[in-house]
């Protein structure tokens, strides 16, 4: 991400966060039916990896939608704008996190 907020542009930066997300996804194997060997000599390793990928498969997936609600929040122009209480989003948070659905005080209230 740049660090000069003046040339940050948040759409941008989810596009490309999105793009990034489906190439990882894809490499994982998402959407297509990974076979595991049953014949592996360690079974328990391959539960292990398995469990280890779908796990990391639905931190992609969770954090893919969020990426895809902020798009979709640009389309509508609620952009930047706290779901919960309506005021502004701080930019430098937007920065950090351009997939915010929450100002900081109201994501700091919900934890």
């Amino acid at each position: 991400m740049p660090t000069d907020a003046s040339t940050f542009e948040p759409r941008q930066a989810l596009e490309q966060e999105r793009d990034s997300l489906h190439a990882q996804l894809s490499e994982l194997g998402y959407g297509n039916r990974l076979d595991y060997d049953p014949n592996f000599a360690d079974s328990s390793q391959v539960t292990a990896e398995r469990g280890e990928n779908d796990t990391l498969i639905g931190e992609l997936v969770e954090l893919l939608g969020e990426v895809e609600h902020a798009l979709a929040k640009f389309d509508s122009g609620d952009y930047g704008r706290c779901e919960r209480c309506s005021k502004p989003i701080d930019p430098a948070r937007l920065e950090a996190r351009p997939e915010a659905r929450l100002c900081i005080e109201c994501a700091a209230a919900k934890r």
